[in-house]
Formats: C-alpha cells, structure tokens, sequence
C-alpha cells in the first residue's frame, strides 16, 4: 500500500501538468494572433502644404505606425491640401489621406474620377477656419474685404473651397469683389507681417503653428464668421458640413484681448478607397486611435480624436477593415 501512493501522486501530477498546458496554450491562441502577420508592403499618405496640420499629423503618424507596423513603409507626400488629397486618393495617386468633410462632399457632387470608391476610416478633428488681419485693420466682418488683397489658399486646397464660399456668403465675388493672392499657411503669414496682403484665410486644427508664431511676433486679431453659418447652409451641396463653432480664448494666447473668436468649423476624415487591404486598414484605424495622445502632445487637434465618434465618417462609407477594429473595441 505504501509504494502504491507515490505512483498515484506521480500519475496525477503528469495529468495536471498536462491539464495546465492545454489551458496556457488555448490562453496564447485566445491572446496572441499567432496566425496574423504584420501588414507588409509600401503605401502613400498625402498630406498637405508644408508647415500645415495635416503635413506635422502624417509625420506624426508615419512614426507611430513605424513601431505598430513595422513591416510596412509609408511615404508621405506633400500636396495644397483637401481638394488635392481627395483626388489623388480617389484616382489611386496615393492610399490614405486627411481630407476636410465638404472637400469629399463636392468631390462627389461633381461625380470625381473614382469618387465611387472613396471609404471613411475614421472621423478625426474638426478644422476650425481662421480669417487672420492685422490689429488695427479696418476689417470686423468677412464683408469687409471688400477691394481688398486678401490670401485665399492654394488651387485644389481645402482652404481655398472655404474661403470662395465664405466670401459668397458675406455678399463678394471671390473673382471681383476682392484681389486674391493664391497664397498658403507657408506663406501668408510672412505676407500679412510685410504688409502684402490686409488678410488671409486658414482652415485647420487648433493651435497652427504658424498662426501661433505670427501671433507671438506680431499683433494679429481673428475676425469673427459664426454670423455667416446660415447663408452657408443655403448655399447647399457641401457647405451642409459647416457648423458653427468657437476658437477658445487660450488658443492663440496675446490676440483678441484673450478672447474666445466665434466661427465656423468642419470635420476631417482619415480617408481611403476599397482597394486597400482590410488587416492594413483595421490596423492603421487602429495605430489613429491608439496614438492620439502621443500625436496630440505635438498636434494638439489629434487629442481630439475620439473613438465615440470616429465612426461617423459621412459622406463617405465606412471602410470594412476600419468597421472590423471598430467592431473588435465596441464594449
């Protein structure tokens, strides 16, 4: 009876050990994808002018992806922005972009190359539009500029769309109403400290850069545009995207006497076609979401992300691999 014990013991603690192993291996299948490989492959984001919020958020999330994905190369390109984005994507110029809601929404009207095939991935932050002057300028109102040599974007920017429909709706004709300078946040600025242009228009998240740095070298004031919100909306088709909205007072710390600016605002999408590979895009989404305090440090816009909104990526469908990581986080 005394030898038959120790074997019993034996026996029971090989089936244990065995038992322990299944359940550590079922817990590495549940945990690991051990039969996902990494997305591999090149693919080109385009982003926007240089010194601009949508260039600084792409190099942002080239490095972020670089650590998630690291098999995969993303090249950046330069463009003038919303207008350009969307047709280099939708015409397969590039894989990914940012891209402003009314810039995505005219390109559709307009029945673009490929416009079909466009998908949303995420909702990201809303750009805020920012008509800048001079402190002692005589401009209070958009309808001010009147006979003025006023900056209004590049050709096939998003600011650029805004800018002409704004104007419309404070009563001028961008083509004669005003003398328009085709020039960007790369250059505006610079023109409005020498004294080349009375005001220039910017559409993007908040704080820019630049109009931070213009604002700490010169004394600028914002004129407000929330007042211009209704005459948008009847103006239809893409201006249906404006909202009004509010700059905060500390976004630009030193102008407006510390006060907050009323204007206009407008969402952008993180935006693709259906061509592009469904575990690329879930893990991309994916890299957008989980990075935005890491890309808000240094593009304070990005904080804004969120994952409650992020889905509402009207006018454009959901893209199926973002729909799958959406699916994977919903509580």
């Amino acid at each position: 009876m005394s030898q038959a014990l120790p074997r019993i013991s034996r026996r029971r603690a090989l089936q244990g050990s065995a038992a322990a192993f299944v359940v550590l291996g079922l817990l590495l299948w549940w945990l690991l994808p051990l039969g996902e490989t990494s997305p591999s492959g090149r693919v080109v984001f385009s982003t926007g002018v240089e010194s601009g919020v949508y260039q600084r958020y792409g190099q942002l999330l080239q490095r972020a992806a670089a650590k998630d994905l690291p098999d995969l190369d993303i090249e950046l390109k330069q463009s003038e922005g919303s207008q350009t984005n969307v047709a280099r994507v939708a015409t397969g110029r590039a894989d990914y972009t940012i891209a402003a809601a009314d810039a995505v929404e005219k390109y559709r009207l307009e029945s673009g190359p490929g416009w079909e095939r466009l998908r949303g991935c995420a909702r990201l932050y809303d750009d805020y539009v920012q008509l800048v002057v001079r402190h002692d300028s005589t401009v209070q109102r958009a309808a001010d500029l009147r006979g003025k040599r006023i900056a209004v974007g590049q050709e096939g920017s998003g600011v650029r769309l805004i800018a002409e429909r704004v104007l419309r709706a404070a009563g001028l004709d961008p083509e004669k109403d005003i003398e328009a300078e085709p020039s960007g946040i790369n250059k505006a600025p610079q023109q409005l400290e020498k004294g080349e242009i009375e005001a220039f228009f910017w559409s993007g998240g908040l704080p820019t850069s630049s109009v931070r740095e213009l604002s700490e070298r010169a004394d600028i004031r914002l004129v407000r545009l929330d007042d211009l919100v209704e005459e948008l909306h009847r103006q239809g088709g893409a201006s249906r995207y404006y909202r009004a909205a509010v700059m905060p007072a500390d976004a630009y710390p030193g102008t407006q006497e510390n006060a907050a600016v009323p204007t206009i605002a407008v969402a952008n999408l993180l935006v693709t076609t259906d061509r592009a590979d469904e575990a690329l895009t879930e893990r991309l989404t994916r890299t957008v979401i989980d990075s935005r305090d890491h890309i808000g440090s240094k593009v304070h816009a990005a904080q804004l992300v969120d994952l409650r909104t992020a889905i509402y990526t009207d006018p454009l469908f959901l893209h199926d691999g973002a729909r799958r990581y959406y699916r994977s986080v919903k509580p």
